[in-house]
């Protein structure tokens, strides 16, 4: 077994060189339930739709989910899409982009209509020009990732064969990066492998696996004989072979095959999943991890990203709760930084109509009163989300000697309690700019408060929430706690 703390450490020091053909993934859902009267077709009643970065875009909004830094590289049209995805790219820490548009080509658009009742892909629409780039723009785009080259720790090329990643285009970048001692990561698409040569792993599904070689690669044997094959003509170290649930199969040019069987998992979406196994792959083997930790994480990776609906991006926390035994996960899986995973657990929270309650404090030693209050909250909505101030903060408000435990401690024994469903520590003096953060249907503090002196209520009110005040326990506090343990005063 490998360290995935340890592991997961390194990776947000590590960047990723990602070029690639980017795209527009936009999904339309609704219901089907009746056949047009103009012609043998489904009718869909949408309910909703929503955009996302997609192809090699989405590799790089899936190294910057894990906690890794990616640069960026990629080929748009001057038009509305294009221009989306610039602003989209933009908005998302640890994505830094440089995109070369081409006068005359459309940016890759995808529209997928779904049906919610079934989980199926009904149709999908494209808009694209799947043409190399232009020579002009060919050599802007070599510039752009040659003068990148050094900043990285390990350079992926997403082809998705639209039109980016030219032959010479690759071969330029490959050659580069092996003279500066970068591994290189190959997400092919051409069936000739040759195009790739020298690049340190090819990381073809099985179809695409077996068009490129020709063989049936239905087991690990022959992917194995033909992969060896292969690797003479690409001049590569290794080539992995996805095969959706029957896992992942690695052959090295040296040492033994690597087999790592697929999560068992509900499986609701597979549009990007690929994208989800190269980003792991490449921020594993930046961070030095070896051969087989790396499947494992990109493995967990996968499971996580098939089991959402869209073009998913997978969180450094949900490949945690993964890789890790949910029982040591439990109580540490609702501890987040705020501005972390808060947003990821709101969002879907707020998509399924959950009420969300708020309450807030230092909780250096839980008791009695503090559990009331907590399971009271609880009882007032859907997911209660606790702030907790970070030692700093009980320092600047409690003065000297204090906390008595450190941040991490209290926060594990609050998330150990059924009734918290998220710990948020904060580092302010208040939780004004989590509440606002958040925008809780209901703040709970103790009934020591007046409603006035809650802070944020004014907040909650102003778009409709509730300020929930609850009857304390009569000689409870902290603060007597603290001197009676010390020999002092109640």
């Amino acid at each position: 077994m490998f360290d995935f703390d340890a592991l997961a450490q390194v990776i947000p020091s590590k960047t990723v060189l990602c070029v690639g053909d980017l795209m527009l993934d936009e999904f339309v859902y609704g219901e089907v339930s009746r056949i047009s009267p103009e012609a043998p077709a489904a009718i869909i009643a949408v309910r909703r739709s929503e955009t996302n970065i997609g192809g090699a875009g989405n590799v790089a909004r899936n190294i910057a989910s894990l906690g890794g830094r990616c640069i960026f590289v990629g080929l748009v049209g001057k038009d509305e899409a294009g221009a989306k995805l610039k602003t989209d790219l933009a908005q998302h820490a640890g994505i830094e982009c440089v995109l070369v548009p081409e006068e005359g080509r459309p940016t890759t658009r995808k529209v997928r209509f779904v049906s919610e009742h079934f989980s199926t892909h009904m149709l999908r629409a494209d808009w694209e020009r799947a043409t190399p780039a232009s020579t002009e723009v060919e050599q802007k785009l070599i510039k752009a990732t040659l003068s990148q080259l050094n900043r990285a720790d390990i350079v992926l090329l997403s082809d998705y064969a639209k039109g980016a990643l030219t032959a010479r285009v690759i071969r330029n970048v490959i050659d580069a990066a092996k003279k500066a001692g970068k591994r290189v990561i190959v997400d092919p698409k051409s069936a000739n492998f040759a195009i790739y040569r020298g690049a340190s792993l090819l990381t073809p599904n099985r179809k695409e696996f077996a068009e490129a070689t020709r063989s049936r690669a239905d087991s690990d044997a022959i992917i194995a004989e033909a992969a060896r094959d292969a690797m003479v003509l690409a001049d590569c170290e290794a080539i992995l072979v996805t095969q959706s649930e029957d896992g992942m199969t690695l052959v090295p040019r040296e040492g033994e095959v690597v087999h790592v069987p697929a999560h068992p998992v509900k499986v609701r979406d597979v549009s990007g999943a690929g994208d989800t196994v190269v980003a792991a792959l490449a921020l594993a083997l930046a961070a030095d991890a070896d051969w087989e930790a790396s499947l494992r994480i990109a493995s967990a990776a996968a499971a996580v990203a098939v089991s959402k609906q869209g073009t998913a991006r997978v969180s450094a926390a949900e490949l945690r709760q993964k890789i890790l035994p949910h029982a040591y996960l439990a109580a540490e899986e609702k501890i987040v930084r705020a501005g972390g995973d808060l947003e990821t657990h709101l969002k879907d929270w707020r998509r399924h109509g959950l009420r969300v309650g708020f309450t807030n404090g230092c909780f250096d030693i839980l008791h009695p009163g503090h559990v009331k209050v907590l399971t009271a909250a609880r009882g007032a909505c859907d997911r209660l989300i606790v702030g907790l101030n970070s030692d700093a903060s009980v320092k600047r408000l409690k003065g000297e000697g204090r906390p008595v435990q450190n941040e991490t401690a209290r926060a594990e024994v609050l998330a150990a309690l059924e009734a918290v469903d998220l710990v948020a520590i904060f580092e302010e003096d208040t939780p004004l700019k989590l509440i606002t953060a958040i925008k809780p249907s209901v703040l709970v503090k103790g009934g020591d408060y007046t409603r006035d002196a809650v802070v944020g209520h004014e907040i909650v009110e102003a778009y409709g929430g509730e300020v929930m005040l609850v009857d304390t326990l009569q000689g409870h506090s902290t603060t007597s706690l603290v001197n009676r343990a010390r020999g002092g005063k109640a």
